[in-house]
């Protein structure tokens, strides 16, 4: 049967766009419904404009190490109104371009809500249309545990929108969003308190890296709240918010901002009209190929619940769009060693496996760890340490991860991906001649084994 649209993409975030610019090269006929905002969580409320928070927030590292340098300032203010201002100018830019791509592109961007009414059929706002393949690339959503007072709470969400910066910040959740929120709210100026249920935040990352964060966070004067979490929030007279802990305990602050995890979109999306199933986690459960359980519909992104990262939504998205309209360019995307970046003070990056995960895949390893204080301190009373490590397997000497905390960890892990996915050795970090003086160096110049 002759359809309206070939596929039909429902979210216009990064993966829904790459895949619809892609399959509109290929020559297919290509409809996007968005019903919020071009560019999805990653340009609006997610990695862009929380990056442009974290430069906004080392600024004040800048300045207290200019003196060590001879530069003599008068005492900084800074004006959360106007950061706010500046990134909603950029972000809007971004909103802009996204739109752009798209119609450039030769697809019709239909703004709206966009429910799947059939196998074959996508309503949106009343006017239905059919199409040969529907993907879902809606996203995920930040969500807040149903304790009483949840309400006053915030998320991420609300967080890059307040109109004022709060003088007390309770950051509640222990991964790399809350992990980077405490750094953004006590960059700027807050009083904040990270508080975390478990023993550790970001479980998962390599437990080098997990401990020397915590290190830097207290030297910084952050206080963390491990093995706490909460049971209720009240407002008090003054407008300030009171957290009563599950141990008895009061914390009071300005603002309590939830990072405790975030949902897959579904909402009104119309999957019971489907074959589409979910797992156990609630995310749509999807085939190497992204196809879920109804023929017809393929899914993407954040709703899978894989990787949720963005530039793993554009392969995914990119992906697709081959599988079906260009089979000869088709390739799976390779889920190893995707290297990844934390945007706290000071930053994580990461590449391949951590020690733990070595170990647990039976792997005998070396590793290689170095602990210094970069050389842009050493003129200054600040302490900071940076950290790089490797996990080395003894048989084959390949590199099996990379990680690091401390300036630029971002920049430089993102060159290490690259040699971990081309199964480097350490023999060939070895024999690699450094960048001198760098802090990048030290990963070629690690010899001893530390255990």
């Amino acid at each position: 049967m002759a359809y309206d649209f070939d596929l039909f993409v429902i979210g216009a975030g990064s993966g829904g766009v790459r895949a619809a610019r892609f399959a509109a090269g290929f020559g297919a006929k290509v409809a996007v419904a968005e019903s919020r905002y071009h560019g999805g969580t990653c340009v609006n409320v997610g990695c862009v404009p929380k990056k442009l928070l974290v430069y906004g927030a080392h600024v004040a590292d800048e300045l207290e190490q200019a003196a060590g340098f001879g530069w003599t300032l008068e005492e900084g203010h800074f004006d959360w109104g106007t950061l706010i201002a500046n990134k909603n100018r950029e972000i809007e830019r971004l909103n802009g371009i996204y739109r752009n791509l798209l119609v450039n592109s030769g697809v019709t961007l239909l703004q709206g809500h966009a429910r799947i009414t059939g196998a074959n059929e996508v309503e949106v706002d009343g006017q239905r249309f059919s199409a040969e393949h529907i993907l879902i690339a809606t996203g995920g959503w930040p969500q807040v545990p149903d304790i009483p007072g949840k309400e006053l709470a915030i998320t991420s969400n609300e967080a890059f929108y307040l109109k004022e910066l709060p003088r007390r910040v309770l950051v509640v959740g222990g991964g790399y969003i809350a992990v980077e929120f405490a750094g953004i709210f006590q960059g700027l100026g807050a009083d904040t308190t990270l508080l975390y249920r478990g023993e550790l935040f970001l479980r998962g990352f390599d437990g080098s890296v997990r401990t020397h964060l915590k290190e830097e966070l207290e030297k910084r004067g952050m206080n963390l709240q491990f093995n706490a979490d909460i049971q209720r929030i009240d407002k008090l007279e003054d407008g300030s918010l009171k957290a009563i802990l599950k141990d008895g305990r009061e914390l009071v602050a300005d603002c309590v901002f939830y990072a405790t995890g975030r949902r897959p979109m579904l909402d009104n999306l119309g999957l019971e009209n489907t074959g589409v199933e979910l797992d156990a986690r609630g995310f749509i459960r999807v085939d190497e190929q992204y196809q879920t359980t109804a023929p017809s519909i393929l899914a993407i992104g954040d709703v899978i619940g894989r990787v949720q990262l963005t530039p793993v939504a554009l392969a995914e998205g990119m992906a697709v769009a081959r599988r079906l309209f260009k089979p000869e360019q088709y390739r799976k995307v390779d889920y190893q060693n995707i290297p990844t970046a934390v945007f706290s003070q000071p930053p994580i990056g990461t590449v391949g496996l951590t020690e733990e995960q070595a170990l647990a895949a039976g792997h005998k390893v070396q590793i290689f760890e170095s602990r210094f204080r970069a050389m842009k301190l050493t003129l200054t009373d600040i302490q900071e340490k940076t950290l790089m490590k490797l996990v080395v397997d003894v048989e084959t000497d390949k590199v099996l991860g990379c990680h690091m905390v401390g300036p630029d960890a971002g920049e430089i892990i993102q060159g290490l991906g690259i040699a971990l996915k081309a199964g480097a050795t350490k023999q060939l970090f070895d024999d690699t001649i450094g960048v001198h003086p760098t802090a990048a160096e030290e990963f070629v110049t690690m010899r001893t084994v530390t255990r």
